[in-house]
């Protein structure tokens, strides 16, 4: 767990928080340059052809022996849900502003997410190569909201790269590992759902105890459904199997469930096994 680091971007819309996800997957190797395409992990038509992300999407990446574990959270006013779901499965958040737009509503209700989840943040100016940005302004304007120093603000160019490798050694220096008892009994958080007209119902889950197996009978506690982990493994963006997921790792887990009706987001996942016992 000392290796894993947990954390999601967070910004108004338009303020390049997929444009810095893209070189962060790009630095870190996770996607080969002649599969890289703008705004990877937007994955829907509508997203793509607007140029804004509306469901969080999961993405494993290494950088100097840490595994960090990135939530890509959509930007707009309507989708907080989203932001607050990718909230919980972090320890911290990367603070995207733009350098020419400034702090706006969205920045601060989803900054106000993070403190309450007491969520490390670690603050960006992006866009600093734009005519109109004005960093000593912007500067100020974070620095008011986080009460943070000038030294702790990363000024980077998304679209040029420059600055995202600092945003990648403040994510393992700043953000906490994750916490949890590797010898507990499995409790994993759902953070996203979604059903697969191939594979069935289909869990992206944080591992707060325990590990969870392929092949494990699982059962979801709030909805009482049981079922089987029939794969598990991490999304680097695009799945990628594994045999355990252990504490404090982020992946997914293909069910047998056939509706996402008994694997709500905000439900535990767990093993059957324990409810044998009982009886």
């Amino acid at each position: 767990m000392e290796n894993i680091r947990n954390f999601c971007i967070i910004a108004h819309i338009d303020h390049g928080k997929s444009t810095l996800a893209d070189r962060m997957m790009e630095l870190t190797d996770t996607v080969e340059k002649r599969a890289m395409k703008s705004q990877l992990l937007d994955s829907m038509e509508l997203e793509r052809e607007r140029g804004i992300t509306i469901k969080l999407t999961p993405v494993r990446m290494r950088w100097q022996g840490y595994d960090l574990n990135l939530i890509d959270t959509p930007g707009h006013v309507d989708f907080s849900y989203e932001v607050s779901r990718s909230l919980a499965a972090c320890e911290g958040a990367v603070l995207v502003v733009d350098a020419a737009q400034g702090i706006q509503a969205q920045t601060l209700a989803n900054v106000y997410l993070a403190l309450e989840q007491n969520l490390s943040i670690i603050p960006v100016i992006n866009k600093i190569d734009l005519p109109a940005a004005d960093v000593q302004r912007v500067s100020a304007e974070v620095i008011n909201l986080l009460g943070c120093k000038q030294s702790d603000i990363i000024k980077i160019s998304a679209k040029t790269g420059q600055g995202v490798k600092q945003v990648l050694d403040a994510v393992v220096q700043k953000i906490p590992a994750p916490q949890g008892d590797v010898d507990a009994k499995t409790r994993a958080l759902i953070f996203d759902s979604y059903y697969d007209d191939y594979r069935g119902v289909i869990l992206y889950v944080r591992v707060v105890d325990g590990k969870i197996s392929k092949n494990d009978a699982i059962k979801m506690l709030a909805t009482n459904a049981h079922g089987v982990a029939l794969e598990i493994g991490h999304l680097s963006p695009t799945m990628v199997s594994d045999p355990v997921l252990n504490t404090g790792e982020i992946g997914y887990i293909v069910t047998n469930l056939k509706t996402t009706r008994d694997a709500k987001v905000g439900d535990t996942v767990t093993l059957s096994e324990y409810f044998k016992e009982r009886k």
